[in-house]
């Protein structure tokens, strides 16, 4: 039983270096989510891209090896998709104010 026990952390430990690692793509992820919104802001775009979004959950679906089934990686990148639009429209948002604050202010 002990060297189960033993094992179990080994893989747990496994599972917190890729969580790390995942955190600090997603973190870069984000980051490029930011940059986009504030390109999307210069050429007057919406943050939302629906042809973008089916790019990225066609290539994800392409490049699941499993184990996880093809909805739960879909699943998991609606999330992620919908958090960088997120910061995509805070980044705008706060953009366009201070566009306008430097405009009334002149």
């Amino acid at each position: 039983m002990d060297d189960l026990n033993k094992e179990i952390c080994r893989w747990r430990n496994r599972i917190d270096k890729i969580d790390l690692q995942l955190v600090k793509l997603l973190s870069k992820r984000a980051k490029c989510a930011d940059e986009i919104g504030k390109l999307k802001l210069k050429l007057g775009i919406e943050a939302y891209s629906p042809e973008r979004e089916k790019e990225v959950m066609h290539n994800i679906s392409t490049a699941n090896p499993g184990p996880l089934t093809a909805k739960s990686i879909r699943r998991l990148f609606e999330r992620i998709i919908d958090e960088s639009r997120s910061i995509e429209h805070v980044t705008m948002s706060e953009k366009k104010k201070k566009a306008k604050n430097n405009k009334s202010g002149e």
